[in-house]
C-alpha cells in the first residue's frame, strides 16, 4: 500500500515538474514570479499568514516590483529537493537534515543555502505500542513513520538520538524499520491503530492530534532532547543563482517571513483561524491554540541550535563538507547574526 502511494506521489512530482517548466514563461511581462514549495503542519504557518496576508505581494510593490507568488505543497525533503534542483520550486520549505543534504550535495556548484528558519518546534516520536518506552523498545515488528527515511529532520533526529543510544556505528539501525509516509496518513494510523504503523515521528498538529486522540500514544522521545535544547527544524532555503538574480524579490521573501512572524505572536487567535482556514485543516481550534501558545513553540526566522545536527551528519558521513558554522549552509543576512 505504502509502496503503491509513494509511486503515486513520484509521479505527481514527475507531472508537476513538467507542467511548471511548460507554463513558467507564461507570466506576465514585468511581473516576477516566486514559486514556494511547502509541506504539511503547523510548522509552516509562517507561510500561511504570508500566504494568507499576501505579505510577500506587499512588500514586493513597496520595493517596486510585482510579485507573482504560487504556493506548492509536497510530502517530504527528497521531494522538495528534487523540485528545486529540477527549476520548478524557487524556495524550498523541509527540514533540516534536507538542508543538509542539498547544501553539502551542491556545495560549489549551485550552491543552495538556507534563507530562514520558520521558528523553534519540539517533534515529538509517538507511538501506540505500550511496549516501547524508549527506541530501544522497538523490534523488527514496528514500523516507524516520517517524511523521508533517512533525509527528514525527523530520520536525522532518529539517527542521532539512535547514535548516542549504541554508538555511531549503529546511527542509521532504525533506518530499516523507518517507512515514508505523509503527516496525515500518519496520524491517521496512529490514531486509528490497526496498521503496521506503530510510531510517527511527525511535527505540531499532528503530533498533538495522535496523542489526543488515542489512549495508547506516547511520547517516545523529544528532538529538544536530542538536540539540547530548542531548535528550528523547519527551515526554508534556495540556490545561491536564485538570491543573487532577484535580490529584491528575496528580501521581500524574508520581509514578509519577518512581518508573519510578528503577526503570529501578537494575535495567535487570528493566527489559528489563518492556518485553518490556508490549510483547510479539520483540527480542533482550541487544540491548535495551545500548540500556537506553548511556551516552547518559538515563531522567528533566525536559526536556532541547527549546527548539533550538522556536526552529526558529517561524523558519520552523511555529508562530505564540514561547515564550521551556520554561516556556511545558510545566507549571510543580517536575520543570521545570532544564529546557530
Amino acid at each position: 500500500m505504502f509502496a503503491k502511494r509513494l509511486l503515486c506521489a513520484a509521479l505527481s512530482l514527475g507531472l508537476l515538474t513538467a507542467g511548471l517548466a511548460a507554463t513558467a514563461p507564461a507570466r506576465a511581462q514585468g511581473q516576477l514570479q516566486l514559486r514556494i514549495a511547502e509541506q504539511f503542519g503547523v510548522v509552516y504557518l509562517l507561510l500561511n499568514v504570508a500566504q494568507d496576508q499576501k505579505l510577500i505581494e506587499k512588500h514586493g510593490k513597496a520595493a517596486g516590483v510585482d510579485i507573482k507568488v504560487e504556493w506548492l505543497k509536497l510530502s517530504g525533503g527528497s521531494a522538495i529537493n528534487d523540485a528545486l534542483l529540477s527549476g520548478s520550486v524557487d524556495i524550498a520549505g523541509a527540514g533540516v537534515g534536507p538542508l543538509l543534504t542539498i547544501w553539502d550535495r551542491t556545495y560549489g556548484r549551485q550552491n543552495v543555502r538556507g534563507a530562514a528558519s520558520l521558528g523553534n518546534f519540539p517533534y515529538y516520536l509517538v507511538s501506540n505500542n505500550p511496549k516501547v518506552k524508549t527506541i530501544a523498545d522497538f523490534t523488527d515488528k514496528d514500523r516507524i513513520a516520517l517524511p523521508a527515511v533517512g533525509v527528514s529532520v525527523q530520520s536525522r533526529v532518529l539517527q542521532l538520538a539512535s547514535a548516542k543510544q549504541w554508538g555511531d556505528a549503529q546511527y542509521n539501525k532504525l533506518d530499516k524499520i523507518s517507512v515514508a509516509v505523509p503527516h496525515p496518513d500518519a496520524a491517521a494510523a496512529i490514531i486509528n491503530g490497526g496498521t503496521e504503523i506503530s510510531a510517527h515521528f511527525g511535527n505540531p498538529p499532528f503530533q498533538d492530534q495522535e496523542l489526543a486522540g488515542n489512549p495508547k500514544a506516547h511520547i517516545v522521545l523529544n528532538s529538544y532532547q536530542v538536540l539540547g535544547g530548542p531548535s528550528s527544524a523547519t527551515v526554508l532555503y534556495a540556490t545561491e543563482k536564485f538570491r543573487k538574480d532577484n535580490p529584491k524579490t528575496y528580501k521581500a521573501f524574508l520581509d514578509a517571513l519577518d512581518e508573519a512572524a510578528k503577526f503570529i505572536a501578537a494575535n495567535p487567535d487570528k493566527a489559528a483561524d489563518t492556518y485553518i482556514r490556508v490549510s483547510n485543516a479539520k483540527i480542533d481550534r482550541n487544540l491548535l491554540l495551545k500548540i500556537i501558545k506553548n511556551p516552547e513553540v518559538q515563531f522567528k526566522i533566525a536559526p536556532q541550535n541547527t549546527y548539533p545536527l550538522a556536526e552529526f551528519m558529517h561524523r558519520v558521513g552523511a555529508i562530505k563538507n564540514k561547515p564550521a558554522s551556520v554561516k556556511d549552509y545558510f545566507f549571510d543576512d543580517a536575520h543570521i547574526n545570532g544564529g546557530s
